[in-house]
C-alpha cells in the first residue's frame, strides 16, 4: 500500500474528528438550551464545560493514550465511545428535567444548569478531547517531517470544523433532528475506523477484538438508523412525561412543540407554553385587548407582535372601528404550525379579511416597515431570555414609539401579583416601567394577579381613562364581555391601584434595560430563581449589585498592593505569564459570548448561527497559533510582541462593543443586514486569532526561566482554561446581562492591563537594576 493512502487516510480521519467535535457541541448545545428554556444565558456554562471537559481529555487522557502499545486500537476506541455517549447525551438531556424534579414549562434554575450540563457533556468532551493527541502521535509516526505533525493536525482538524460549521447550519439544523445527525456521525465515525483496519492491519495488535467490535457496532447503528425516527419519538415521550406531543420541530430560533389533549392544543416554545387554542384564557385575553382598546378613542389599525391567534384577535375584531390588524410571531414558523392544528377560532381569525399575517420576525417587521398603528400589542409577558428581551429594551420602545400614531399605545405585560412580591419582582417591574418611561411621556399601570398590564403612550388619554369612560365606550361599541370581566376591568381602574404601584416600586431599581445592557433577562431569572430555588437568592442579589464602579476600584487597590507588596520581581515575573494568559483566556470567551449576545439581540436567531460563530472563532485560534508559531524563529524579541498582542486585545476589547452600539441603529434594510453578518464572522475570526496568537509566544517566553517543557505547557494550557471556565460561567450569567456589552469590554480591559503591569513593571526594574 502506498504511503500516499495511508497519509491520505490518517487526513480524511483527522478531518471527521474536526467535524464531528464540531456538530456534537452543536447538537449538545441546542438540545441543552431546549431543556434550559431556551435562556441564553446558559450558553456561557455549556461553553465553559466542554471546553474545561476537552481540554481534561486532550491533556490527561490524550497524553495516557499516546504512551499506549495499542495506539490504533486506543483511538477506534474513544471513537466508539465518543459516538455512544453522544446518543446517549442527547437522550438524557431530553429527559434532564424529569431526572432533576422539574416539571414541564418549569425553568432550571442556573446551579443545576451548571452541575447537570456538566455531567452530560462529560464523557463525550473528555473522549473527543483525548483524541487529539493521538492523532498527533498516529500522524507523526507516518510522518517524514516529525516536526511539524502536530501543526498539520491542526490544520486538518480546522478543515473539518470549518466544513462542520457550514453543514451544520445550512444543512443539519434545517432539514435533520438530532438522532438523525447523531447516528450520521456515528456511522461516518464507524465507517473511517473500518479503513484504519484495512489499511493499518498491520499495526493492530487485537485485530479480530477491534475488528468485531467495530462492526458490530456499525450493524447496531445501521439498524438503529433505520429506527432513528421511533427513538425520536420515544424520547419525545419521556421528555413530555407521556403528553400527547403531536408535533416537535426545531426552527431557526428555537424548539416549538405542539401538546394535545381531547381537542385543545398547547403550543410551546422551548419548553414554555405560549399559546392554548381552541380554549384561551378568556379572562386574561379579554383584559389583555379590551383595556387598550377601550382606553383608546377609535382604534382602527394594530399590530400584533406574538401571541394573537386563539383569542386576541377574535377579542380585536369585536370592536367595530378596528379596520385593519398586523399580526407576526417571534418565530415565523410558529404560525405556520398553528394553521396544521386548526381550530374554528384559528381559522376565524387567521383567515379574516382585516387581518394580515406577516411570516417574519415581528420586530424585524415593525423595524423595516412604514406602517403607523393605533395600539401595538405585545403577546410576550416576560424577558426571560435575550430573544424575548428584545422586546422590552429601549431600542425596541423607540422603535414602537416611531410606528404608533399621534395618540397611539403600546401594551406590554410583565410578571406580577397582589399578594406576594418580593424585591426580584419589584426590580423586573421597575426596570421594565423607567425603560418605558425613557422613551414615552404617560405610562399607565393595571396590577393584576398573574401579569401586570402597562400601556404606554405620548397621549394623556391613557391617565384620564376610567370606569365612565369605559362603560360609555362599551355601549358607544355594542361590544359584549363576560359581565365578571367588565367588573374586574372597573376593578384595576379604580385610582387606588395606581397609589399601591407607587409604593410598589419604592425602592426598585433605576436601571434602564437594553439590547445591549440586557438586565431585563438577569431581573427575570433572579426573580424565578429567587420563587424556585431561594436557597441562592441573596447570591442574585449581590451580583445585581454589581457595577464598573467596583472593578475600577478593585483595578486600583490591586495595583497598589502590588506596588507596596515586598514580593521579588522575578517571581512576579514567573507569575505575570499565566495570569495574562488566564486573562486573554478570560478575554477570549468573553469575546465569543459577546458575539453571541449581540446577534440575539439584532437578530433574535442565534440558535441556528451559533454554529458559524463559534467556527469562525476556533478557525481564527488555530490561525493565530500557527502565525505566530511559524515566527518564532524570527522574533528577536519575544516579551515586546507578547506585550504589542495584549495591547491589540485591550484595544479590539474596546472595539467590538463599540461598533455594535454605533451600527446598531442604522440596521434599516437587508443589505445592511447582511453586511452585518459578515462583520460578526470577520469578528468571530479575529478574537480568535488574538487569543491563539500569544500562546506559543507565552511557552516561549516561560520556557527561559523554566527548563520543564511539560511542566510549561501544563501551567500555562492550565490557566487559559481556568481563564476561558470562569469568564464562561461569570460572564454569560453576571457581566453581560448585568454590565452590559461596553462595560464587560472595560472589565476585560482591567483585567488584561492588571496582568500586563505585572509583566511589565518587573522587567523593568530587572533592566534598571542590570544597569545600575
Amino acid at each position: 500500500m502506498t504511503f500516499g493512502i495511508i497519509k491520505n487516510s490518517l487526513r480524511l480521519a483527522i478531518l471527521i474528528m474536526g467535524f464531528s467535535g464540531l456538530i456534537a457541541q452543536m447538537l449538545l448545545l441546542r438540545e441543552l438550551l431546549i431543556v434550559f428554556s431556551g435562556n441564553e444565558l446558559s450558553i456561557g456554562i455549556i461553553f465553559a464545560n466542554w471546553v474545561i471537559l476537552e481540554a481534561f481529555g486532550c491533556f490527561f487522557f490524550g497524553k495516557r493514550a499516546e504512551k499506549s502499545k495499542n495506539k490504533f486500537e486506543t483511538f477506534i476506541a474513544l471513537n466508539i465511545i465518543f459516538s455512544i455517549f453522544l446518543i446517549l447525551a442527547i437522550f438524557f438531556t431530553r429527559i434532564l428535567k424529569e431526572l432533576l424534579g422539574f416539571s414541564i414549562g418549569e425553568n432550571i434554575g442556573f446551579l443545576q444548569m451548571l452541575y447537570s450540563s456538566f455531567i452530560i457533556l462529560l464523557p463525550t468532551s473528555i473522549s473527543h478531547g483525548a483524541l487529539f493527541p493521538l492523532s498527533c502521535k498516529l500522524y507523526s509516526d507516518f510522518s517524514h517531517d516529525k516536526a511539524s505533525s502536530i501543526g498539520k493536525v491542526y490544520i486538518y482538524e480546522t478543515i473539518g470544523t470549518i466544513l462542520g460549521g457550514i453543514v451544520w447550519t445550512y444543512f443539519f439544523i434545517t432539514y435533520f433532528h438530532s438522532f438523525q445527525i447523531a447516528f450520521f456521525l456515528v456511522i461516518l465515525i464507524l465507517l473511517i475506523n473500518i479503513i484504519l483496519i484495512i489499511i493499518f492491519w498491520r499495526e493492530f495488535r487485537l485485530k479480530k477484538i477491534t475488528t468485531v467490535i467495530t462492526l458490530t457496532i456499525l450493524i447496531v447503528s445501521l439498524y438503529l438508523t433505520i429506527s432513528a425516527e421511533r427513538i425520536h419519538q420515544f424520547s419525545i415521550s419521556a421528555q413530555w412525561k407521556g403528553l400527547n406531543v403531536v408535533h416537535y420541530q426545531n426552527s431557526l430560533y428555537g424548539n416549538i412543540s405542539v401538546v394535545e389533549n381531547e381537542g385543545q392544543y398547547i403550543f410551546f416554545s422551548d419548553g414554555i407554553p405560549e399559546l392554548i387554542t381552541p380554549i384561551p384564557d378568556i379572562g386574561f385575553v379579554e383584559k389583555f385587548v379590551h383595556i387598550p382598546l377601550f382606553t383608546h378613542p377609535q382604534p382602527q389599525k394594530l399590530f400584533i407582535l406574538s401571541g394573537g391567534a386563539g383569542g386576541v384577535i377574535n377579542e380585536i375584531l369585536k370592536h367595530p372601528s378596528v379596520k385593519e390588524i398586523d399580526y407576526a410571531e417571534l418565530d415565523p414558523l410558529f404560525l405556520e404550525i398553528i394553521k396544521k392544528f386548526p381550530t374554528p377560532l384559528t381559522e376565524y381569525e387567521l383567515n379574516h379579511k382585516n387581518v394580515k399575517v406577516k411570516y417574519i420576525d415581528g420586530r424585524l417587521f415593525l423595524k423595516m416597515t412604514e406602517n403607523r398603528y393605533d395600539i401595538i400589542l405585545v403577546g410576550v409577558f416576560n424577558p426571560s431570555d435575550l430573544q424575548t428581551n428584545r422586546l422590552f429594551t429601549k431600542e425596541f420602545f423607540a422603535l414602537a414609539k416611531k410606528r404608533l400614531n399621534n395618540s397611539g399605545i403600546l401594551v406590554i405585560g410583565l410578571p406580577g401579583s397582589l399578594r406576594y412580591f418580593n424585591d426580584e419582582l419589584k426590580n423586573l417591574n421597575s426596570c421594565i416601567f423607567n425603560t418605558l418611561k425613557s422613551e414615552f411621556s404617560y405610562i399607565r399601570v393595571f396590577p393584576a394577579e398573574g401579569t401586570n398590564l402597562f400601556l404606554a403612550s405620548d397621549s394623556d388619554e391613557i391617565i384620564h381613562f376610567d370606569s365612565s369612560k369605559l362603560l360609555i365606550r362599551l355601549n358607544e361599541r355594542g361590544i359584549h364581555v363576560n359581565i365578571p370581566i367588565a367588573r374586574h376591568i372597573e376593578e384595576v381602574l379604580h385610582p387606588g391601584w395606581k397609589e399601591w404601584f407607587t409604593m410598589f416600586f419604592e425602592g426598585g431599581t433605576e436601571k434602564i434595560n437594553s439590547d445591549f445592557t440586557p438586565i431585563g433577562v438577569f431581573y427575570s431569572v433572579s426573580h424565578w430563581n429567587s420563587v424556585f430555588n431561594p436557597e441562592i437568592a441573596k447570591v442574585f442579589q449581590l451580583l445585581e449589585k454589581m457595577n464598573l464602579q467596583m472593578f475600577i476600584v478593585l483595578f486600583f487597590i490591586l495595583i497598589l498592593l502590588f506596588f507596596l507588596l515586598p514580593i521579588k520581581k522575578t517571581k512576579l515575573y514567573r507569575l505575570g505569564i499565566p495570569l495574562c494568559i488566564m486573562t486573554t483566556g478570560f478575554a477570549g470567551m468573553i469575546f465569543d459570548l459577546m458575539l453571541i449576545f449581540a446577534f440575539q439581540s439584532i437578530y433574535g436567531y442565534v440558535f441556528s448561527w451559533i454554529g458559524l460563530l463559534v467556527t469562525f472563532f476556533m478557525v481564527g485560534v488555530s490561525f493565530g497559533a500557527f502565525f505566530t508559531n511559524s515566527l518564532l524563529s524570527r522574533i528577536k524579541n519575544l516579551l515586546s510582541v507578547f506585550i504589542k498582542i495584549d495591547l491589540t486585545i485591550i484595544f479590539f476589547s474596546l472595539l467590538m462593543p463599540v461598533l455594535f452600539i454605533m451600527l446598531h441603529p442604522h440596521i434599516d434594510s437587508s443589505v445592511e443586514f447582511i453586511f452585518l453578518k459578515i462583520l460578526f464572522l470577520i469578528l468571530s475570526f479575529i478574537s480568535g486569532s488574538l487569543v491563539g496568537a500569544q500562546f506559543p509566544i507565552a511557552n516561549m517566553i516561560y520556557l527561559e526561566k523554566s527548563p520543564s517543557l511539560s511542566e510549561t505547557a501544563g501551567i500555562l494550557y492550565s490557566s487559559d482554561l481556568i481563564g476561558g471556565w470562569i469568564s464562561g460561567v461569570l460572564g454569560g450569567i453576571v457581566l453581560l446581562p448585568v454590565l452590559g456589552l461596553l462595560n464587560t469590554a472595560i472589565v476585560v480591559v482591567l483585567l488584561k492591563l492588571l496582568s500586563l503591569i505585572i509583566i511589565v513593571y518587573p522587567t523593568i526594574a530587572i533592566n534598571v537594576s542590570e544597569r545600575r
